[in-house]
């Protein structure tokens, strides 16, 4: 297994996992994840298995530090020197679920944000997640400003 990052030829099987682990309403679509990829899919870690995506992280950087509904949509607030990455999806094969994969990329994701010598990381979730993210260091800053698929997020944050 090597965790490496996106290219279109990764469109399909990056939108089955996204479909596959949230709902209609908070999947991101083909053409918004194409347009991620196309845009720079160093943002997108996969964990490869042999050719099979087994789980991703995908996010971006930007100057902003909150993260907004708008950004699940649109990349205008994608700044590489950006220090903050925002990320969108955290994501498994719905028949890899619960072996560690994601945080297996989880922490090359953080790994690497250290690295570029960003301030840290943001993301939202949904209550049930809380723990998962906290093992990593992610601070509860409480129910998030987003309504992105009608659901209730929190947003939590890990600063360098």
């Amino acid at each position: 297994m090597i965790i490496r990052h996106a290219t279109t030829d990764d469109l399909d099987s990056v939108t089955l996992i996204e479909t596959s682990s949230f709902n209609e309403k908070e999947a991101a679509k083909k053409e918004e994840i194409e347009e991620r990829i196309r845009l720079d899919g160093s943002y997108f870690w996969l964990l490869d298995d042999n050719g099979e995506i087994i789980a991703f992280v995908q996010g971006f950087p930007t100057e902003a530090e909150n993260l907004t509904d708008d950004m699940f949509h649109t990349a205008q607030k994608f700044n590489t020197n950006g220090g903050w990455l925002m990320l969108l999806s955290v994501a498994a094969h719905p028949l890899h679920r619960g072996k560690g994969f994601a945080s297996m990329v989880m922490r090359r994701v953080i790994s690497d944000s250290r690295e570029q010598c960003r301030k840290g990381i943001v993301l939202t979730c949904k209550e049930q997640l809380i723990p998962f993210y906290q093992k990593f260091g992610f601070q509860n800053e409480g129910k998030s400003g987003s309504e992105h698929g009608g659901a209730i997020w929190y947003q939590m944050r890990l600063t360098f």
